[in-house]
């Protein structure tokens, strides 16, 4: 693993807070570097699976899937990373979090229409052996970028 200085911590902020309309100039000019360096750094944080990828964060209940359900699963110890892949191939799955404390040791991401669509999600997951353990509908979810990688913030 390699050390994130603080301009990969800058670079890692203004992603988070708008990948789509923030280029490589407009990071070097945050940071004081310059846009080849910009480039160079992603690369390496690309490449270092650092950032993992660049993903659309949708609006589930504006595109028609007014439902999202987060579903408390138990796997056993052994088995509960390997599940995911299986997991995730499942319509209507989203996210999949392997939890590490507790006997609900997955947290699997649902979204749908109505209720007709989450059943059969939670009777696969059965089928594969997992117990669902507890069913949380969610009103709505918010996400911001991680404060620590705010260089501009003056804590440092």
């Amino acid at each position: 693993m390699s050390d994130v200085d603080d301009v990969d911590r800058a670079i890692l902020y203004a992603l988070q807070e708008d990948a789509r309309n923030t280029s490589s100039g407009d990071i070097a000019e945050r940071t004081g570097t310059s846009d080849s360096t910009v480039r160079k750094r992603l690369k390496r944080l690309e490449s270092e699976d650092i950032i993992k990828g660049y993903s659309a964060e949708v609006d589930y209940q504006r595109s028609g899937y007014p439902l999202r359900m987060l579903l408390f699963c138990t796997a056993s110890i052994p088995e509960r990373g390997e599940r995911i892949p299986e997991i995730l191939d499942i319509d209507g799955v989203v996210s999949v979090q392997e939890l590490v404390t507790g006997d609900r040791n997955l947290l699997v991401t649902v979204v749908g229409e109505s209720d007709d669509d989450i059943t059969p999600i939670a009777q696969e997951l059965l089928e594969m052996g997992l117990t669902v353990a507890d069913e949380v509908l969610v009103r709505s979810h918010q996400t911001t970028p991680f404060g620590e990688f705010d260089t501009e913030d003056g804590d440092d």
